[in-house]
C-alpha cells in the first residue's frame, strides 16, 4: 500500500507542476477555449491540461519501476501492460491536442479513439475471459473480446468527454472512479491472497494522482481546462485499468469476497461492469444526449446545453455546488458497486441507503431552500 501511495503522490505532484507549463504552452499556441453559447465559463480559458496529466502518469510509472515491491512481485505483465496503456494514452492525447489546437471533426477524433483501442488489443490488453465462482471462467472468442474491448474503451472515452462541461467536473468524476477501482482491485486481491502488485491497481493509483494534481488548477474558476487531450486520455486509462484485471488472474484467484465467502458480483461481472458503473453519471448523460439529439433529427455529436450539469444549474445550483453534487452521485454509484461486489450484510445496505438519501436530498432540496431564503431576503 505504501508504494501505491507513493505512486499516487508522484503523479499528483508532477501533474500539478506540469500544468503550469502546459497552460503557458496553450496560451502561446492559441489552444484556448473560446466562450460559446453552450459554455458556462465567461472568459477564454487555456486548454492542454491533458499534456500535464500524461506527464504525471509517465513520471509515476518511472518511479513505480524502481520500487522494491512492485518491481519484484509485479510479474512480467504488470509494467508491460502499464507501458502499453501509457503508449495508447499518448496516442489519444496527441489526437486530443490536435483537436484543442485545430478543432478536428468528430469522425477524425473517433478514428483516433478506435486506433488507440486497436493498439491496446493488438498488444494483448483486451477482455480474455470473465472469472466465475468456484474456480471456473467464461472464455471469450478473440474477435468477441477485441470488439467488446474497443466498444468499452471508446464508450468510456466519449462519456468522459461529454461530462467535461463544468470546471473540475470530469476531473473529479474520473478521480473518484480511479480511487474506487483501486480499492476494489486491492481488496479483491488481498481477500483472495493473490499478488497485490497488479496493473489495474497501479494504473488506477497513477490516474487518481494525476486527477488530484490537476484539480487545483481546474476547479471553479478554472485557470486551465484539460481539453480533449485530457478527457480522452483519462477515459482510456480508466477503462484500460479495469480491462487489464481480466488477463492477469484466473478464476481460482478471484473467486472470494469478504470473510472467504463467494464474492457477489466481482468474479463474473465486475471486469466488464466497472468501467460502466464507475462512470455511470457521464454515461447516463451520454445516452440521454444521444436520445435527445436523435429525436430532434440531429447528429449524436451535435452540441447542446441540456446536459445533466446544465440542468443542475437551471434548478438553482451554483457551478461549484453542481460539480459537488455530481461528484457525490459518482461516488455513490462507484462506491456502492465496489462495496456490494466485495461485502455483504445489513450494515453495508444501511450505509448505502443513507448515502443515497443524503445525495438525493442535497440534489433537490438545497435549491428549494436557497430560493426560499432569497425570496425572504428580497421581501424584507
Amino acid at each position: 500500500m505504501r508504494e501505491y501511495l507513493l505512486v499516487f503522490l508522484v503523479a499528483a505532484a508532477a501533474t500539478y507542476l506540469l500544468t503550469v507549463i502546459a497552460r503557458e504552452i496553450a496560451v502561446r499556441t492559441g489552444a484556448v477555449a473560446r466562450v460559446r453559447d453552450r459554455d458556462v465559463h465567461a472568459q477564454p480559458v487555456p486548454y492542454l491540461g491533458g499534456l500535464a496529466m500524461l506527464g504525471g502518469l509517465c513520471a509515476s510509472y518511472l518511479v513505480a519501476r524502481q520500487l522494491p515491491f512492485l518491481s519484484t512481485h509485479g510479474g512480467p505483465f504488470v509494467f508491460h501492460d502499464a507501458r502499453i496503456v501509457l503508449i495508447a494514452g499518448a496516442m489519444i492525447c496527441a489526437v486530443g491536442t490536435l483537436d484543442d489546437l485545430f478543432e478536428l471533426d468528430a469522425l477524425t477524433k473517433l478514428g483516433g479513439q478506435v486506433l488507440a483501442a486497436g493498439f491496446l488489443v493488438l498488444n494483448g490488453i483486451q477482455y480474455l475471459y470473465f472469472p466465475q465462482g468456484h474456480g471456473g471462467q467464461f472464455a471469450l472468442d478473440p474477435a468477441q473480446g477485441a470488439l467488446l474491448t474497443a466498444f468499452v474503451i471508446v464508450a468510456t472515452i466519449n462519456a468522459v468527454n461529454f461530462v467535461d462541461g463544468l470546471d473540475g467536473l470530469a476531473t473529479g468524476v474520473v478521480g473518484i472512479g480511479a480511487i474506487a477501482f483501486f480499492v476494489f482491485c486491492y481488496q479483491l486481491l488481498r481477500l483472495n491472497n493473490a499478488s497485490l502488485a497488479s496493473t489495474g491497481a497501479l494504473l488506477s493509483a497513477m490516474l487518481a494522482g494525476a486527477c488530484v494534481g490537476f484539480l487545483p488548477h481546474n476547479v471553479n474558476p478554472a485557470r486551465v481546462f484539460m481539453g480533449d487531450s485530457g478527457s480522452m486520455l483519462i477515459g482510456l486509462v480508466l477503462s484500460a485499468s479495469a480491462i487489464t484485471l481480466t488477463g492477469q488472474f484466473s478464476g481460482t484467484e478471484l473467486s472470494k469476497g469478504a470473510m472467504g465467502s463467494p464474492a457477489s458480483l466481482a468474479p463474473t461481472f465486475l471486469p466488464l461492469a466497472l468501467p460502466v458503473t464507475l462512470l455511470v453519471v457521464p454515461i447516463v448523460d451520454l445516452v440521454l444526449a444521444v436520445i435527445r439529439r436523435t429525436r430532434r433529427g440531429q447528429a449524436f455529436y451535435h452540441p447542446d446545453k441540456e446536459h445533466l450539469h446544465h440542468r443542475l444549474l437551471e434548478i438553482g445550483h451554483s457551478q461549484r455546488r453542481a460539480v459537488l453534487i455530481m461528484w457525490m452521485w459518482a461516488a455513490l454509484v462507484a462506491g456502492s458497486t465496489v462495496v456490494i461486489s466485495l461485502y455483504t450484510g445489513p450494515l453495508m445496505w444501511s450505509l448505502i441507503t443513507v448515502a443515497a438519501v443524503l445525495t438525493v436530498i442535497l440534489t433537490f432540496l438545497l435549491p428549494m431552500l436557497h430560493r426560499r431564503r432569497a425570496a425572504a431576503v428580497a421581501s424584507s
